[in-house]
């Protein structure tokens, strides 16, 4: 599984292997090989080199929301991004009334631009594609309507959190 963790300023690429017990972590281009369990709800214990980490992650999961993770020592606010679910957004408040900006949630490259100007669009119809990480991403309608503005084009690079279309 490929993820983009992002906690505080630090922002990185994540990927978990799971073999039995056993995770293979790669953290951008390092590897860890850890025993992992999870002794009671909420709690996962990791072991590296000998050594046995404890932490704590409470509450219910939300994809792309802050996840607070407690060390025993210090505490974490945690993004987890799934790029493989990478969407469009309607913003932190869901509201689809009136204009709706498509967003984007990683860096990456504007491959296709879909629905043009104009254009009427349905709910989840495809708007734009950006490739992040080697995928190809649909950023998709929010709601059904007519596609406004379209601020980037094709070739174009962008970053985490870019308007690149606006939907009425």
């Amino acid at each position: 599984m490929k993820l983009r963790a992002v906690a505080g300023e630090t922002d990185v690429q994540v990927e978990f292997k799971r073999i039995g017990d056993r995770i293979v972590a790669k953290v951008e281009n390092r590897e860890y090989d850890l025993e992992a369990s999870q002794p009671e709800p909420n709690v996962y214990l990791l072991k590296h080199d000998g050594r046995v980490f404890e932490f704590y992650a409470g509450g219910t999961v939300v994809p792309g929301q802050p996840q607070i993770v407690s060390s025993g020592i210090r505490d974490y606010e945690v993004s987890l991004i799934d790029p493989k679910r990478l969407r469009g957004s309607a913003g932190a408040s869901g509201n689809t009334d009136g204009l709706v900006d498509i967003k984007t949630m990683m860096p990456g490259k504007v491959v296709r631009i879909v629905a043009g100007v104009g254009a009427e669009v349905e709910k989840g119809d495809p708007i734009l594609v950006v490739e992040a990480m080697k995928m190809q991403n649909d950023l998709k309608a929010p709601k059904a309507g007519t596609v406004k503005e379209i601020r980037a084009v094709e070739g174009s690079t962008v970053s985490a959190g870019d308007v690149l279309a606006v939907v009425e």
